[in-house]
């Protein structure tokens, strides 16, 4: 018998199922700021811990992107300057400023080039669906690819992440067929799968994010740092052992 278990780094995997396996689910969005600086931070852990072990935990990780919305009310196919989303959401102007003058400091840290004076805030539903699609059996680029090519559309390259076009032409830039991506943009596919993962997250009491779910039991919340992560997957992986 064999599984298939994505990791943060590579695309499906054939691996021996006689190894324990261990679900994260990572519920994010790829307009959220701290969503990328945890996952810079989670991938960092993840390199820890496996140094830590000697490169094998003893277990496989089963590692998938999941939807959430930080404002599921936008306007689908608008886009607008994230200060004028962000001085909506926070009160004004001067704490929009404060915030945009402040995450990208942070991000650096992590060593990602936020350019929030060109970030357009936008629906994101279409984002996830692609998101979605890049994790079906047989997509050409990984889920973590495509989930990193649309975290730095928004947030390095100004793109529109509630236009098709835009959309299409981000997963071409990673070895994915325009013209397929932009029909499967265009038609509905995806779209009750999508939903029915932002209900899972809803009923199961995710409120934001990033939020991490091992084995669909533990939940993580937050851009923790690399060692926290670190210490979670060892955790994890020694539970998962002892349990077999």
């Amino acid at each position: 018998m064999v599984g298939v278990v994505t990791d943060t780094t590579s695309s499906p995997t054939e691996i021996s199922s006689d190894r324990p396996t261990i679900t994260i689910d990572i519920y994010s969005d790829v307009v959220c700021p701290w969503c990328y600086i945890g996952k810079r931070r989670f991938e960092k852990g993840m390199a820890m811990a496996l140094a830590a072990a000697d490169g094998d935990l003893g277990v496989d990780f089963d590692i998938a992107f999941k939807p959430y919305q930080l404002d599921p009310t936008a306007a689908p196919g608008v886009a607008g300057p994230v200060l004028d989303a962000y001085a909506k959401k926070f009160g004004g102007v001067d704490e929009a400023e404060r915030i945009i003058g402040t995450v990208p400091a942070t991000a650096a840290d992590e060593g990602l080039a936020f350019r929030m004076d060109r970030a357009l805030r936008a629906n994101t539903l279409l984002a996830h669906r692609l998101i979605w699609w890049a994790e079906q059996p047989g997509s050409p680029v990984s889920q973590d690819a495509m989930k990193e090519r649309l975290l730095q559309a928004y947030f390095m390259d100004g793109t529109h992440v509630s236009d098709a076009d835009a959309l299409a032409d981000a997963a071409a830039d990673i070895g994915a067929d325009r013209s397929q991506v932009l029909a499967f943009l265009e038609s509905t596919d995806g779209t009750a799968e999508v939903a029915a993962e932002l209900d899972h997250a809803r009923d199961n009491g995710i409120t934001a994010v990033p939020t991490y779910v091992f084995n669909d039991q533990w939940a993580v919340p937050g851009a923790q740092d690399a060692e926290t992560f670190a210490k979670v997957l060892g955790r994890m992986a020694e539970r998962a052992l002892t349990t077999e």
